[in-house]
């Protein structure tokens, strides 16, 4: 279904540019690319149509990414097994969700990750787990098993999946939360781009807020990264467990005020 064009007032531009600062930043702290946040955004304070708001932050993810990996680089933070691994089974399954997306429709799933987010938020923020030895080396199966669910709810949902990524690498491979975080980053970015080729085909994106969202996001999601890599570990899983909570909740109940209109 073809989304109907939107107006783009300069107040509707300055609102687009005003979420994609915040989510930007938030994307840099947390190693992911914002379409959960941004989203639920663009339709409450704009009035953006479903799949408009859906898929239109996605290709404004992949500069964002980019850009707060930069502020990674020369650390020797990325396990580059596994990106390879969660890029190979992730982009099918991404590419599979993003065509299914008109059928399935997107309700339960946005209800499922709403729920994996707050419950994965709680699990950093209560939890007294501790990362793997740096000798440890993940199981191809948990790092599949991962690709595979988190990519297929990313093409879905029209997200890299990085609201997902970066808590399950640290709490189901036990990675320390600098590295699952530039690992997030990278696959995130790597998975931004089938998604956005299948939404961009059918015709879920609109090009003036992706512009006004990269606008944004380019420079503060960098200075998010930077403020991430300056945190001890445990204060920035606390942090991450914290936003993740807030996350889930805003993201359940806007779902809920959408399924109550």
């Amino acid at each position: 279904m073809m989304p109907s064009p939107m107006e783009h007032s300069a107040s509707f531009l300055a609102g687009t540019f005003a979420i994609g600062s915040v989510v930007g930043f938030l994307s840099g702290l947390l190693g992911k690319g914002g379409s959960a946040v941004t989203t639920p955004a663009l339709q409450i304070f704009l009035n953006v149509p479903d799949f408009l708001a859906l898929a239109s932050p996605l290709p404004a993810t992949l500069p964002t990414l980019l850009s707060a990996a930069w502020a990674y680089r020369g650390k020797d933070l990325v396990d580059w097994r596994v990106v390879r691994l969660t890029v190979l089974w992730g982009v099918p399954a991404t590419l599979i969700g993003s065509f299914l997306s008109e059928a399935v429709g997107g309700h339960w799933c946005m209800i499922l990750t709403g729920l994996m987010v707050l419950g994965l938020g709680f699990s950093l923020l209560f939890g007294s787990g501790e990362p793997k030895p740096s000798t440890h080396v993940a199981a191809g199966w948990a790092i599949a098993a991962i690709a595979l669910s988190v990519g297929g709810l990313s093409g879905l949902l029209a997200n890299t999946g990085g609201i997902l990524f970066g808590p399950l690498f640290i709490r189901a491979l036990g990675m320390p939360p600098k590295r699952a975080l530039a690992c997030s980053l990278i696959v995130s970015a790597a998975l931004a781009v089938p998604g956005m080729g299948a939404h961009m085909y059918l015709g879920h994106v609109d090009w003036w807020i992706v512009a006004a969202l990269s606008a944004a996001a380019i420079p503060s999601s960098y200075f998010g990264a930077r403020l991430a890599l300056s945190l001890r570990d445990k204060t920035l899983v606390r942090v991450y467990g914290a936003l993740l909570v807030l996350f889930g909740a805003y993201d359940l109940w806007h779902l809920y005020l959408a399924y109550n209109r």
